[in-house]
Formats: C-alpha cells, sequence, structure tokens
C-alpha cells in the first residue's frame, strides 16, 4: 500500500519484509497552460517547460554532480533521466509522468552520502498558473508503480503560487542506511545552480 507523506515527514527505506529499496523514481506530470484567446476564444495552449534535477553530494556537503536535461546520467549510470520534455500535456491530463528521474541506490558512489531531487520552471512560469502538476517519488520502474512514497500537488498545492522552483525530496545516508525527508517545499530561486546552493546551505 502507497505511503502518502506529509511534507517534512522522514522515513526508513526498509520494506515490511525486511529488505531495502534499492530502485527510485521520481515522476513529475504537468499540464500546458490554457490562454485565454480574443472574448475568451481559441487562446490555445501554452507550452510549460519544467525541469526535474538530481544534485549528489557527498559527507562533507559538497556537491559531486548533478543529473539534469543536459547531462542525462550520473558517472556511473546510478543516476539517469529519461530526457527534457518542453511542453507538458498539450491534450489534457493523460496520467503520466513527463519526466522521469530513476536512482539506483546500489550503484552510488560510496562517497555519496546525499541525493536531492529539485523542480525548475525553465521559462520562469509560476507552478500556480499550471492548470496540474504532480509529483510522485516511488519504488519501481518508469513503466511500473511498485509503492509510493511521496506525492505532490504543485499546481494547486498552498504556498507554491508565485514560485519557480522547489526542493522535492532528498535520500541521505545515516549510520550506512538510507532513509528520504519528503521536503516538498518552494524555494526563492530562479535557475538550477541557485536551487542546488539552497539545497546545500538548508536541507542537507
Amino acid at each position: 500500500m502507497a505511503i502518502n507523506l506529509e511534507k517534512g515527514q522522514r522515513i526508513s527505506l526498509e520494506k515490511s519484509n525486511g529488505s531495502k529499496l534499492q530502485n527510485i523514481c521520481v515522476g513529475i506530470n504537468w499540464g500546458a497552460i490554457e490562454k485565454k484567446g480574443f472574448l475568451g476564444f481559441g487562446g490555445g495552449k501554452e507550452a510549460v517547460d519544467l525541469d526535474a534535477s538530481c544534485a549528489l553530494f557527498n559527507g562533507n556537503k559538497q556537491l559531486e554532480e548533478v543529473v539534469y536535461f543536459g547531462n542525462l546520467k550520473s558517472k556511473n549510470g546510478a543516476v539517469r533521466h529519461s530526457g527534457d520534455d518542453l511542453t507538458g500535456d498539450i491534450g489534457g491530463d493523460d496520467g503520466l509522468d513527463n519526466e522521469v528521474i530513476t536512482l539506483d541506490l546500489g550503484q552510488l558512489n560510496a562517497t555519496t552520502e546525499h541525493v536531492a531531487f529539485v523542480l525548475n520552471s525553465f521559462r520562469g512560469h509560476d507552478f500556480g498558473s499550471i492548470p496540474f502538476a504532480s509529483i510522485r517519488i516511488y519504488e519501481g520502474t518508469p513503466t511500473r508503480v511498485n509503492e509510493v512514497f511521496a506525492k505532490y500537488d504543485i499546481a494547486h498545492g498552498a504556498g507554491f503560487a508565485g514560485h519557480v522552483s522547489m526542493v522535492m525530496g532528498v535520500f541521505y545516508k545515516r549510520n550506512g542506511e538510507w532513509k528520504f525527508n519528503a521536503i516538498g517545499e518552494p524555494t526563492k530561486d530562479k535557475k538550477l545552480q541557485e536551487t542546488v546552493n539552497t539545497v546545500m546551505q538548508r536541507y542537507l
């Protein structure tokens, strides 16, 4: 059964059978903006470009690398990005993720102790102006969901309006065990590098 996490909740990644989670996906699904035409007719759709990214840090909170639309996999292949979606769902919600980042905890470098997931609106579309935008962090593959740890509705979530970036969550290693912190916080940042710096300063 899916765990529907509260914002700020921390969980262990040990399953009920005692095994540890290994393969994690972060999926984002969002819609294009309905444009208002003359007298409200024929406005069409305005493409929305949201960008999911993943930042890897060592135990000293130093950045190791970032996986994003310009760098689709980490050097050792533990983190992989499905590719840049520039538009969102033009034809309405298809229920599928537009971008997916996969993480294999077992393949990470021994030095990596924090894995943070962030979201940025590339062209500066305010999260509150997007008709629907949901995030789910789950165990499985891009085509199969086994168990959901966290879900966020950022289009209608309180506090997301007026923001173009957010920290989704951070996986972190404590005493050799991986855990997850569901952050779900918008930030005042405009660019990916600024959001990564915010993670470093506030969420590790």
